[in-house]
């Protein structure tokens, strides 16, 4: 199957590690021209060589903060100026909230709830107001909303709450882009490896006094498929819902956590 992805333009936040990246390099792959995004400049540069030598396409990379109104209309300014247009976002820059127990119920102050909510969530509606007129104008567009199974669970009321919002956030936005040509879905992954993975696998080992090979089994055991995703394994599934191919599906969740949990959705 050709995926039509081949001259499109894609800004990616949170492009230069991770799932991020590995959406980027995957994008990259299919011949769109990508635009890393996020905050720390060496990281960012090292991630768009590695990308552009893997996959011999431009790779560009821009510091910015998604926290920051202007922040983020300077960066899509420029993002548009470098590739000439815009047609995907992948919004994915988000605080981790790893697997830590952190800001349970008890937890919250108006201060923590204020940062993780405006980075994860309102970070997502800066850059989506921003691209919304650039894709218009071309009459065709993919916004992209990585978020997480925490939507689906307790122990995290901040983890929970701020994924709930992108949903409730996609869905609105696929509703007015919609008839413009715009296709805005949320892709919720599950526990997923990154570059951060082997050190919370260590550190977890050491507070349950376990061998770390003992612990990812344990982690591996916790979806249907018995093993632990992939960053790659979210990024294909991006680049699909980034096709012109994907037009069937808006405004809606899908879950990537490789069978996560017994509930059953309809």
């Amino acid at each position: 199957m050709k995926l039509e992805l081949n001259g499109k333009k894609a800004i990616i936040t949170g492009g230069s590690r991770g799932i991020g990246k590995a959406i980027a390099t995957a994008l990259s792959a299919e011949g769109v021209v990508c635009t890393l995004i996020a905050r720390n400049r060496t990281t960012l540069e090292v991630s768009a060589k590695d990308i552009s030598k893997l996959t011999k396409n431009p790779v560009y990379c821009i510091v910015a903060d998604t926290g920051l109104d202007e922040s983020v209309r300077n960066m899509v300014s420029e993002a548009n100026i470098l590739m000439d247009g815009v047609d995907i976002l992948v919004n994915c820059a988000a605080r981790p909230l790893a697997n830590k127990k952190i800001h349970n119920f008890g937890d919250l102050t108006t201060e923590s709830f204020g940062g993780e909510m405006n980075v994860k969530v309102m970070g997502y509606i800066r850059c989506a107001k921003e691209v919304a007129p650039i894709m218009k104008r071309r009459g065709w567009g993919r916004i992209i909303n990585i978020s997480g199974l925490a939507s689906r669970t307790t122990g995290n009321a901040v983890g929970s709450m701020r994924n709930v919002a992108v949903s409730a956030l996609t869905k609105n936005l696929a509703d007015e882009l919609g008839p413009f040509g715009i296709n805005v879905t949320v892709i919720h992954p599950g526990f997923t490896r990154t570059e951060a993975t082997e050190s919370f696998i260590i550190e977890r080992a050491s507070e349950l006094g376990k061998e770390p090979n003992v612990v990812e089994a344990e982690l591996a055991k916790n979806n249907s498929v018995k093993r632990i995703i992939e960053s790659a394994d979210i990024a294909y599934v991006a680049t699909m819902i980034a096709s012109p191919k994907s037009i069937a599906i808006n405004g809606d969740v899908i879950a990537a956590g490789g069978g996560v949990g017994s509930s059953i959705y309809y």
